[in-house]
């Protein structure tokens, strides 16, 4: 368990927390780059570490991500007018380019130097992977654009998509680390239809067979190698090896020759997150199976009410619960779709879980861990300035993987080429 302090210290990420300012010396996945689809066009909203932007695409076909509020007197650029290289505030026509430098100022005098003095604040944005990335700290400190796989793969072999979610990003994230749910959360009976090819693996074998997998946790610099292991054959383990990442990434171990899948927990406010999904395959373009399952909400990705980004499985509608399909024994919990019961468990702990109250058990050792590590990270930065870990590029090239180890051979090493991910190479998972 937490103290009420460390839960806040852990779940608090507006300007001037300690976790807020460790999150802000990171890139942070903002949008996709669809949602900007052309230059000149309508500025968008949005929320990132309990900060209101806007993002828009200039004339030149540059992202912009500055400040709801206008500096004059505070109406929102949203109303702008995206316009010659700049996002204009209709109510007193100040203008504004991508770097929030003030480029007009037709309500003053033509002599006059006052649009020299104004600023919007504004954040660097960059595209890449199909994503816009923004860079919310300080200018000095700016790391390198990520390298993770996902992004740097051709766009054939990726699927990228987000959504709300209606909790605090650390009690989300700590699901995604939680190996021992699938057992019993994402236990379906049912034919699989989820493109993904899982009904010809072992591992889903194994995984239903030993429902009480054994956890052991390996500190990295960039994060935790988070290892489930599971009995296999006489004298063999199986192993699933997740990645997390600082400071909210984790990668899925697959199934088969599936992708790879992903996600990341981004803060819109202490008690909402955007939830990133994404699915890449390192050496092939995902089939038209796979991406028709994506687009309508199928795996980790989920289906959304059209013109938002809220799951339609969702607390209003109980996610769709249906009680016959859970009593039959073909679901274990009724609720179809993996991200919808992801959802689900996670928003019914209420926005911001108070930890104190908790029992953990063996099995948690990765959420201890993970919880740690952050509350470390942010104390080294805010006591001398430690940098902030995960931000080396090379670090961020590897792998989750599903694997079968002989039980004497040591699993960070046994599954080491495995976890790292070397261009046009993959090893298939168990």
């Amino acid at each position: 368990m937490l103290t009420k302090q460390d839960n806040a210290l852990l779940c608090e990420t507006g300007a001037g927390t300690a976790m807020g300012e460790l999150f802000r010396r990171y890139w942070v996945p903002a949008m996709t780059s669809a949602e900007l689809p052309e230059p000149d066009g309508a500025p968008v909203r949005m929320k990132l570490l309990g900060e209101q932007l806007i993002a828009f695409r200039d004339t030149n076909g540059a992202v912009g991500l500055v400040a709801n509020a206008c500096p004059h007197r505070g109406a929102s650029m949203f109303f702008g007018r995206n316009e010659d290289a700049g996002l204009r505030c209709v109510y007193h026509g100040w203008k504004f380019d991508i770097e929030g430098t003030c480029t007009d100022m037709p309500n003053e005098p033509a002599e006059s130097n006052f649009k020299h003095k104004i600023h919007l604040a504004a954040y660097p944005a960059v595209e890449r992977g199909g994503v816009v990335w923004a860079y919310m700290g300080p200018e000095g400190e700016r790391p390198p654009l990520p390298e993770l796989e996902w992004i740097t793969v051709p766009d054939e072999q990726r699927y990228v998509s987000r959504r709300l979610e209606e909790c605090n990003w650390a009690q989300a994230m700590e699901g995604g680390i939680d190996s021992s749910h699938i057992s019993f959360l994402h236990r379906d009976r049912r034919p699989p239809t989820d493109g993904q090819a899982r009904q010809f693996s072992r591992g889903t074998q194994y995984v239903t067979a030993d429902r009480s997998p054994r956890f052991e946790v390996a500190g990295t610099d960039y994060g935790l190698l988070i290892g489930a292991r599971r009995n296999a054959e006489p004298g063999h383990y199986y192993w699933r090896i997740t990645q997390w990442l600082a400071p909210w990434y984790t990668m899925i171990p697959p199934f088969g020759d599936a992708p790879i899948g992903g996600h990341a927990w981004v803060p819109a406010d202490d008690e909402t997150c955007w939830t990133w999904s994404f699915d890449w395959h390192p050496t092939r373009v995902l089939n038209e199976d796979e991406l028709a399952n994506y687009r309508t909400g199928g795996g980790i990705h989920l289906e959304l009410v059209p013109g938002t980004f809220k799951p339609a499985s969702n607390r209003e509608n109980d996610y769709r619960i249906d009680r016959t399909l859970q009593k039959s024994g073909y679901s274990y919990t009724g609720i179809r779709g993996i991200g919808a019961q992801d959802n689900a468990m996670q928003e019914s702990m209420g926005v911001v879980y108070d930890r104190s109250r908790e029992h953990l058990g063996s099995s948690d050792t990765a959420i201890i861990a993970a919880r740690r590590f952050l509350m470390r990270a942010a104390a080294a930065l805010q006591g001398h300035g430690a940098t902030p870990p995960g931000l080396d590029t090379a670090a961020q090239r590897v792998r989750s993987v599903s694997i079968v180890l002989p039980d004497s051979v040591s699993w960070p090493e046994g599954a080491k080429a495995a976890l790292t991910a070397t261009p046009g190479t993959y090893v298939i998972a168990v």
